[in-house]
């Protein structure tokens, strides 16, 4: 066989093989995905496929991401989702300056990577975290793209893709939901980090704040629960600095295939676990939870607690606006204090610490990263607009300076009485008056005796079944000992079980009292 006919074969060979296989994982300039083909890409470790996909009964073609290695079609993210092409023409290549396009019939560009470099040897890679790219082939360093889909996000939040900002070309890295499940142009519900000196991350319905999941406090979102805090499923970091704002997030154990998704539908953040013996998404957390969630619900000083009539109370200190119509429709309103303030005079002016509150909103606020908390109080205490302070992380006994301006708005209570020690305190400007570093927790619920009674009965019950299952035990260790040759192991095991049985008393007995 002569030199050409064997370059003839080969390529020919390898050619066959990008057609007919699912297992490439980057083309260059001379290869491209072709809708009509059936052509993708499949990452190196089976986890996900860029390919061609419509949604629902519609005819609209779209290149996407979606998971390779579970049941159900899950897509995490659209290249064209405002731009479907209508028939099976699409094909992705890299044209002759290097820039990935996707193409339509007759060579019309309906989707292009905005990359801002021109690439001398150009590669598109599809990555195991899911994340497309455009680099360099002979690149060493191998997280230098000059390009990257983790930059543009569609609905979906993977581990490993930053959520917030590339501070030094403006790039913001946003959620934004599909309009309907069958649609995935972009809706009105967007979920990113908003750029206030104290950074939050929010929902947005359109342009105004829909819920917010608030501040990170080096160990949660001081606005919400499990699913906004580092937990045995993901952990979560936060970057802060001259040139990036953004929180990310890897799951715990490599082997756990889970996502966070804003969803128009639903109106809501959800985060979502694959469980593959049942073959379906998990959410396991979603926000917004309750009605309290919903941004600035009770108005200035209004602290919003779930299970109260009215739901939205006042802080300690504070009344209502309108005290003769205190009702949903005037809870906005908000409220005004008692006693008012003096600035003149320093002597009069203390604070109140308030424990276990989502933190005020941030649009107007100021922070200080390198003060402690009396370096705090004494900024906040010299300006008289300084309504609010608080450290900004709350590890290693806390640390930095978060300071609130004019009226504070959007508080709920997130923890009874500041029990649960994953909350930042917050210390409120009062007349010195009022009892001064005082820990004001929620008014009490009243008590319905029907509610004690029964539970009271339910605790009795327990407490009959727990002594039986004890009783049960003893006789059954006591026949085992009898029984088995083995008497010194078997002795052993009885103890053991006793302790264990001791430990579910003395349990009880905290819980009965």
């Amino acid at each position: 066989m002569d030199i050409s006919a064997f370059v003839f074969l080969s390529s020919s060979l390898f050619l066959f093989y990008f057609v007919f296989s699912n297992a490439v994982d980057s083309i260059t300039q001379s290869q491209s995905l072709s809708d009509s083909k059936g052509t993708n890409l499949v990452s190196k470790d089976d986890g996900f496929v860029l390919g061609f996909f419509s949604t629902g009964n519609s005819n609209n073609r779209y290149l996407g991401i979606w998971y390779n290695n579970i049941s159900v079609r899950t897509v995490v993210w659209v290249a064209n989702r405002g731009n479907p092409i209508r028939d099976s023409s699409g094909v992705l290549m890299l044209n002759s300056s290097g820039s990935l396009v996707l193409l339509s019939q007759n060579r019309t560009v309906v989707w292009s990577a905005n990359s801002t470099q021109e690439a001398g040897s150009p590669v598109v890679e599809l990555l195991d975290s899911g994340n497309l790219v455009l680099r360099e082939k002979n690149e060493e360093n191998p997280e230098s793209y000059l390009w990257q889909s983790f930059d543009y996000p569609s609905d979906t939040w993977l581990p490993g893709m930053k959520l917030g900002w590339d501070l030094r070309t403006g790039l913001e890295r946003r959620l934004t939901a599909w309009k309907s499940p069958d649609d995935p142009s972009p809706g009105e519900l967007s979920l990113g980090i908003v750029l206030h000196n104290y950074p939050e991350i929010v929902v947005k319905n359109g342009s105004k704040i829909y819920c917010r999941g608030g501040q990170w406090n080096g160990i949660r979102f001081s606005g919400g629960p499990g699913g906004l805090k580092t937990n045995p499923v993901h952990n979560f970091t936060s970057v802060s600095n001259k040139d990036e704002l953004y929180f990310m997030y890897h799951t715990i154990k490599k082997s756990l295939i889970t996502r966070a998704v804003i969803n128009q539908t639903l109106h809501k953040y959800e985060r979502y676990m694959w469980i593959e013996a049942d073959k379906k998404w998990i959410a396991y957390f979603s926000a917004p939870q309750d009605t309290c969630d919903s941004f600035n619900l009770c108005g200035a000083y209004g602290n919003c607690i779930i299970g109260y009539s009215p739901i939205c109370q006042c802080l300690g200190g504070f009344k209502p606006k309108s005290p003769e119509r205190w009702n949903p429709d005037d809870w906005a309103k908000g409220c005004v204090r008692t006693t008012e303030l003096s600035c003149k005079d320093k002597d009069k002016i203390g604070f109140v610490k308030l424990v276990g509150l989502k933190l005020p909103d941030t649009t107007y606020s100021w922070v200080n990263k390198s003060m402690n908390l009396s370096e705090c109080r004494v900024q906040c205490l010299n300006n008289c607009s300084c309504m609010a302070y608080s450290n900004t992380d709350i590890r290693d006994g806390g640390s930095g300076c978060a300071i609130w301006y004019g009226d504070l708005i959007d508080i709920r209570q997130v923890a009874g009485g500041g029990q649960d020690t994953d909350w930042l305190d917050v210390y409120i400007r009062m007349p010195a008056s009022k009892k001064v570093n005082q820990e004001v927790s929620p008014p009490k619920k009243k008590v319905n005796q029907e509610d004690v009674i029964d539970k009271q009965k339910m605790k009795v019950r327990v407490a009959v079944a727990i002594a039986i299952a004890v009783v049960f035990g003893v006789l059954l260790i006591a026949y085992c000992i009898c029984k088995r040759k083995n008497f010194r192991v078997n002795l052993v095991i009885a103890v053991i079980l006793l302790m264990e049985y001791a430990y579910m008393a003395n349990g009880l007995y905290a819980w009965l009292t």
